[in-house]
Formats: structure tokens, sequence, C-alpha cells
């Protein structure tokens, strides 16, 4: 019996507004509902890059402590972009931001960590999946089009691989696309298959 078979009577819920992760974990052909409860995303800047997402999906996973969900499978995550320096970028705050990322970033390498947490029936799985991303020299003309045209203001790194930026800019990748985007989704049915399998 697959993953999908075995857990399908289980309620799902993804604590994520991301419609990127939302569509993600719907092409896994898994049933679920959206819920979202506000976290404190920050940490201590100390943390190297891996321990502070999984720091923070670990933290929007604490949200759902409730007794009531024992029997749900709650699955969060959080995504961070590392440049070539080691400097953690977030979403930015406005389009200049935003240029001014996507320029940093332009003819380089970085990373990016996604973090997912899950927890059932008093189990608890965090892991996190790493991409090393390669742009392509851009432009000044093409870093503000893809920015005015786009308004990748809710996305870390200031860039969707799965936008135009990603179909003209990035030269190659190493690792999940998906990662990129938000959810790792092979790793993650890697993952609940050791739980429910």
């Amino acid at each position: 019996m697959i993953l999908q078979e075995r857990i399908k009577n289980i309620p799902i819920i993804l604590g994520s507004k991301s419609p990127r992760r939302k569509e993600l974990l719907s092409s896994m052909d898994l049933a679920f509902t959206i819920e979202i409860r506000e976290t404190d995303e920050s940490f201590d800047e100390s943390l190297d890059p891996i321990s502070a997402v999984k720091f923070i999906a670990e933290t929007k996973l604490d949200a759902f402590d409730d007794y009531g969900l024992y029997d749900k499978l709650i699955i969060c995550a959080d995504t961070v972009v590392v440049d070539h320096v080691g400097t953690v970028i977030g979403k930015p705050k406005d389009e200049n931001e935003a240029i001014d990322v996507i320029s940093g970033l332009s003819g380089k390498e970085h990373k990016v960590y996604t973090a997912v947490a899950i927890s059932y029936q008093g189990k608890r799985i965090s892991f996190v999946e790493e991409t090393i991303v390669w742009f392509n020299e851009l432009s000044d003309e093409e870093i503000k089009y893809y920015v005015m045209n786009y308004k990748p203001m809710d996305k870390a790194g200031s860039y969707g691989i799965q936008e135009w930026i990603g179909r003209v800019g990035i030269e190659r990748i190493v690792g999940s696309y998906e990662n990129v985007i938000g959810l790792p989704t092979a790793r993650l049915q890697k993952e609940l298959k050791k739980l429910f399998l």
C-alpha cells in the first residue's frame, strides 16, 4: 500500500499560508486543510542558517500543540536563502530591497534551505533540505523588470524560481527544485513513509 492510500483517512493540516506550498502538497495527492497560527519568526542571530530555519519551522509546529490535534497530521515549513558569503536573506521589505537582493545574487551561487516540521500522535519529525542555485549575470533592466512585474515581496531571497526570473536567469541547480519553491516534496514523501509505513 502506498503512502497516499495509507493516510487518506488521516486529517492533514498544512500550517502555512504560502500558495506555493499549498500547490506542492496538493500535487502529492494528499487531501488537507490549511490552518494559520501566527508565530514569532525571529531567531537567535548566532544560529547557523540550518539551525535557524529548523527552529522557525519547529516554532510554527509548536503553535499547533493542542490536545485536540493529537490525531491530525500537522505539516509546517519555513524557507531561507543564504548568499555566497553566508548571509541569511529573508523576504524583502519593498521593491528597492528586492532589487538590491537579486543584484547581490546575480552571477553567483546561493543556497536555499527549507525546514519541514511534522507531528502526529505525539511523534515529531523535522528535517532540512538544501538546494544550491546558480544565477546568470542579470542586467539592471532585467532585475527591475522582474521585481516591478512579479512583485516578489512575499518570497525569501526576493525571487520565485517558478516565475520568469527562474526561466531566464538561473543557470543550474543542484538539489530539489521543489525545495526552492518552498516544500521538498520527494523528501517529505520519504519522511512520511518512515512515520506511516
